[in-house]
């Protein structure tokens, strides 16, 4: 989590994109951001952007960090392609078990900032991530061994490992009495709700990755619940009631 300095750091530097967008009637593309970050700058722009337009984009549909585009309308039938993010794809024996931690290791160890690098999509034998143009070209060139693994490094590749592979959840199924933080939050971690309260109100709770101290805030279908010390949870669906008129839901947590 941010602290009050970095946050005005973070939001002078989202005011300096929109002035060199304004100044030179081009894109102004930031860095990678994490998913907090991504949603403190849609709330951002959505004041401050004016008549520029903005968006956001990991290289993919589902990725989790994005970086921020702001552009004047006529540039918006382009954008996509203008993105600077390159997809660097590493092959290797599928009997080579490599974790998202080994790259991300490999590539901090080149000295590269956390905001130059994307999502990284591990699968069998063959794992693509999503970086800036600049750090691209340093891995294609300088890498050819993730620890002690021998990979193949291209980045003239399309994405294409399975979206099912991308991210893996497990169901979360029961009732609650009502949509409230605390109710879900109980569900979510399968304690009490006199925990879940205390959870709450002691910040380690967010919403849609900001921090929630009130245990009422009621939540709705698709809101992503993030829980410390417990794990990740998106409101998948809002089936109904039961007889006894309890809400039954189902979560999805990530693994």
């Amino acid at each position: 989590m941010m602290s009050q300095q970095q946050d005005k750091i973070f939001f002078a530097k989202l005011a300096d994109m929109v002035d060199h967008c304004e100044r030179t009637g081009s894109y102004s593309f930031s860095n990678f951001f994490d998913e907090r970050q991504s949603a403190m700058a849609d709330l951002w722009c959505r004041q401050n952007t004016g008549n520029l337009l903005y968006s956001f984009y990991g290289g993919f549909p589902q990725a989790n960090r994005k970086i921020l585009a702001v552009y004047p309308d006529y540039c918006k039938d382009y954008l996509y392609d203008d993105f600077p993010i390159k997809c660097v794809t590493f092959r290797y024996r599928k009997e080579d078990d490599l974790k998202h931690k080994d790259f991300l290791g490999t590539f901090m160890g080149m000295n590269f900032k956390r905001e130059v690098i994307g999502d990284i999509v591990v699968s069998q034998g063959l794992t693509q991530a999503f970086v800036t143009e600049t750090a691209a070209k340093l891995i294609t060139s300088l890498l050819s061994k993730i620890g002690r693994t021998g990979v193949k490094v291209s980045d003239d590749e399309p994405f294409e490992i399975p979206i099912s592979d991308v991210q893996k959840f497990k169901d979360i199924t029961g009732t609650v009495a009502s949509l409230r933080l605390d109710c879900i939050t109980a569900l979510a971690c399968n304690i009490s709700r006199e925990k879940a309260v205390s959870l709450i109100q002691a910040d380690k709770v967010d919403v849609n990755h900001f921090t929630v101290s009130s245990v009422s805030r009621e939540l709705k279908k698709d809101d992503v619940l993030s829980i410390r010390g417990h794990g990740r949870f998106i409101l998948s669906d809002i089936v109904g009631l039961t007889r006894k008129n309890r809400i039954h839901i189902i979560l999805k947590k990530y693994i």
